[in-house]
């Protein structure tokens, strides 16, 4: 089972940009599906992007296609999400959350690690 710590997150005013880092410790994380998810104040958490093991395939939420991009260096055991032109709504708790040999990018209770989160708060 992995460990994960995320990062990164801050105020912002609308437009503008930020990386949130997902580090792991453990074992094998280059075999685990990685998730980025967000729960906003009232509101259920929600898949926001994935990546599969091998960084081949990746997976976005409508609302942030186009904006957010999803990687990964499995050598540093290190997932992000970069956002950019950030909207009010993206305000929330952001987190990541693994699983190992399952594709189901957007369900959260498929994954079986999560971290503490990292908040995100886009404001003027």
């Amino acid at each position: 089972q992995l460990t994960l710590v995320e990062s990164g997150g801050d105020l912002v005013q609308p437009g503008g940009s930020l990386k949130l880092s997902c580090v792991a410790t453990g074992w094998f994380f280059s075999r685990y599906t990685v998730g980025w998810f967000r729960q906003a104040p009232g509101k259920e958490r929600e898949g926001v992007a994935a990546i599969t093991d091998g960084g081949g395939s990746t997976a976005y939420a409508d609302s942030v296609k186009g904006r957010f991009t999803i990687s990964r260096d499995n050598f540093k055991s290190t997932a992000w999400l970069e956002m950019n032109n950030l909207r009010p709504e993206d305000t929330g708790v952001y987190y990541c959350a693994t699983v190992r040999g399952v594709w189901d990018p957007f369900t959260a209770r498929s994954y079986t690690a999560w971290g503490k989160g990292t908040q995100v708060t886009v404001s003027s």
